[in-house]
């Protein structure tokens, strides 16, 4: 039903899914830049038709809204909400016989600015394991957002900028919306402000927020992109990471940050296998994870396999 050519494709529609290079026809599973390029024609929702077309300028797009199915290249796809930022979405394929699941980067938990993930039943599942280690067990959103609100409130009591480092597409958003839920108005990076107008323009609310021009403003948080140079001023600044490394207790060295907090937008190792339950797949591929995460399913009972191997093409 699929198979591998430097990236997936099934095979029937000769449809692209997620790849980085130029096709004639690919699916985006959502706008982050490492899932999608100028493609000839692209299928995708109605949201990330609108990032992607803001990101890498207009292209020939099909919209796909959510459980919507369209015959496309004898196959019947259909898009789930996918919870990991606007528009993203998992891809339904079915021919037939069998059907195909890609989640793409995925969570279970609720999201401030995303649609909550669904997953239907499929025979074959190709899911995103980027947390598939045990020690990628997260805590309780609650709890990591408690910590985040305190953290920066703290921060700001203290006379200090909290910078917050979050990728432009998603993670800029969730922060601000929960930042400005709890009372701290947010500035936010130009990058991430016209990805903004974007959510708001599909309904999503992120609270007060404004772009970022020339200084800080006392009691405003400032979200930037990560390693983005903190400009020379005179106010003392306190930088925070939000990600689900961060459960790893040296993470905000690496990071180059003074606090991280362990909230992510990718399933946890335990949601990962709460995934594969709700799908009911025969058969498991695994993208962008560890390779022990294949072993662990292995040897939970799983017919499973890792996907995208040296040499791996037309097999499937």
């Amino acid at each position: 039903m699929f198979h591998w050519d430097g990236g997936l494709k099934l095979t029937k529609a000769d449809l692209a899914v997620d790849i980085r290079r130029r096709q004639p026809r690919a699916f985006i599973s959502h706008a982050h830049i490492d899932h999608m390029a100028r493609h000839e024609y692209a299928l995708c929702t109605p949201a990330t038709a609108a990032l992607y077309q803001l990101r890498l300028g207009r292209r020939p797009v099909r919209e796909l809204p959510y459980r919507q199915p369209l015959d496309f290249g004898g196959l019947r796809l259909t898009t789930y909400p996918a919870g990991h930022c606007l528009g993203s979405a998992m891809l339904l394929a079915e021919d037939g016989n069998q059907s195909l699941l890609y989640t793409g980067d995925f969570k279970l938990e609720p999201s401030a600015t995303a649609e909550r993930a669904e997953l239907p039943k499929a025979d074959i599942l190709v899911i995103e394991s980027t947390y598939g280690h045990g020690d990628y067990r997260l805590p309780a959103r609650d709890e990591s957002i408690e910590q985040f609100v305190k953290l920066v409130r703290q921060t700001l009591d203290d006379g200090a900028l909290p910078i917050v480092e979050a990728y432009a597409l998603g993670k800029a958003q969730e922060v601000t919306r929960l930042l400005s839920e709890a009372g701290i108005p947010v500035l936010q990076h130009a990058k991430a402000y016209e990805i903004s107008r974007v959510y708001e323009s599909f309904g999503v609310d992120l609270g007060q927020f404004e772009p970022y021009q020339d200084k800080p403003r006392p009691g405003w948080a400032l979200v930037v992109p990560p390693r983005t140079p903190t400009p020379d001023w005179s106010t003392r600044s306190i930088r925070f990471a939000v990600t689900g490394w961060a459960i790893d207790p040296v993470a905000k060295h690496g990071l180059r940050v003074d606090h991280a907090i362990p909230l992510s937008d990718h399933a946890d190792y335990d949601d990962l296998f709460e995934a594969i339950k709700r799908v009911s797949p025969r058969v498991i591929y695994c993208t962008h994870g560890p390779d022990s995460f294949v072993d662990r399913l292995r040897e939970a009972g799983f017919d499973a396999h890792p996907l995208g191997t040296p040499g791996q093409r037309r097999l499937f």
